[in-house]
């Protein structure tokens, strides 16, 4: 059994001590689960999901704490201190990730957040960041088909949109006209596949395409009314902001959306907004 480093493994209990575990490590011996991180019941000999990271001394320990990131795996994280050799970024557990300089795009300032990748040095044998994400993200043909749903991270703002990195593993593009709300480097959403052009790149939308889009708001649309007497004081007139920020689509959608409801005579529009018949 190998040890994988910077991820979550499954290992057995072998002994108790006082200042904590000692669990099952295979070829890499046992491996330290200190006493703040003990599960309040366990036994000798069961298995539990451990996060193996390196400590202050270079040593394997364990942690049942969940970090931002794993090896392997994209995020934006925050510095926390910057010394002589690099910056230091907040993943959630006691020792930081360092991000050495020459893996940054630029030098790291304290308390910025920056999309990172995780990954283990092949020289020190240590857990770093790099900046430079473009190096990680996969050159294969993406595998998706036209509104296939997945998983995006914004990257970076474009004068074409918003660079998004896809289910942790290819790059693709919001292109501005496809946005429809406030946008931080940084937010994890839902995306759905425009299109994969030959080259291998990807246009993504925030928001379902077409008409299964529309059908999926009007739901939405009509267990609100109902839940709020029946009744939504936004209408056709009403600006595109207020529109969003109850129910995070765009005015285009929302009008389809109460299009279909008054065809189905399901609701009456007045002056005053939606009424459910």
């Amino acid at each position: 059994m190998a040890i994988e480093l910077g991820k979550f493994n499954n290992l057995e209990i072998v002994k108790e001590v006082d200042f904590g575990l000692y669990l099952d490590g295979g070829e890499d011996g046992e491996i330290l689960l200190p006493s703040r991180y003990v599960p309040y019941s366990y036994e000798i000999g069961q298995k539990i999901d451990v996060f193996i990271y390196l400590d202050n001394e270079e040593r394997l320990v364990a942690t049942t704490l969940k970090p931002y990131v794993q090896v392997g795996e994209f995020a934006c994280l925050e510095v926390s201190w910057v010394n002589q050799y690099g910056a230091f970024l907040d993943w959630g557990l006691m020792k930081d990730l360092f991000c050495p300089f020459r893996e940054q795009r630029r030098k790291m300032e304290v308390g910025r957040r920056y999309v990172i990748h995780a990954h283990v040095d092949e020289d020190s044998f240590r857990i770093m960041a790099s900046a430079k994400v473009e190096k990680y993200l996969s050159t294969d043909m993406p595998p998706y088909q036209p509104d296939d749903e997945v998983d995006v991270l914004v990257w970076q703002h474009t004068n074409l949109g918003y660079k998004v990195i896809i289910d942790n593993k290819y790059q693709g593009l919001v292109f501005e006209n496809q946005v429809f709300q406030h946008l931080e480097i940084g937010d994890k959403l839902k995306g759905y596949i425009l299109q994969v052009r030959d080259d291998g790149k990807v246009d993504v939308s925030l928001q379902k395409a077409g008409r299964q889009q529309t059908l999926d708001f009007a739901d939405t649309l009509l267990k609100y009314m109902e839940r709020n007497g029946g009744r939504c004081y936004l209408h056709d007139k009403s600006p595109a902001e207020e529109i969003y920020d109850r129910f995070k689509v765009s005015k285009k959608v929302f009008k389809k959306a109460v299009g279909e409801l008054y065809k189905r005579r399901l609701i009456e529009i007045t002056d005053n907004g939606l009424l459910m018949v």
